[in-house]
């Protein structure tokens, strides 16, 4: 059967935080890379969200044939898509900004346990 996702290669790697008895037990420094790999989902899921509220919004916009209320419902949707990609890209921004003056890099989690 023929794979409708591709595997995804960027993932982080779990094989350095397994412990305990024959190296096949979580610890908790697995933790580090399930936050990694579900900050990088999330992301990739609000992007992809975003560009199919656009494109659908655009859609009834072109084909609302006059109708007041499409148009609106329209416009109102491709808003909000808007109004999304600005919050999403002003935390980014504040991230950046708390790590350009503390010099903290608030965008990677890390653990230091055992290490």
């Amino acid at each position: 059967m023929m794979d409708i996702f591709p595997h995804i290669y960027a993932a982080e790697k779990w094989n350095s935080t397994l412990g305990g008895p024959e190296n096949d037990v979580a610890t908790i420094g697995s933790l580090l890379p399930l936050f990694k790999n579900a900050a990088t989902g999330i992301t990739a899921f609000a992007g992809v969200v975003l560009f199919i509220t656009i494109v659908i919004s655009g859609f009834t916009f072109l084909f609302s044939g006059g109708d007041a209320k499409k148009l609106e419902k329209a416009k109102n949707s491709f808003t909000y898509a808007i109004m999304g990609l600005i919050v999403i890209v002003c935390a980014y921004l504040i991230l950046q900004l708390i790590k350009l003056f503390t010099g903290a890099d608030v965008t990677q989690f890390n653990l230091n346990i055992g290490k």
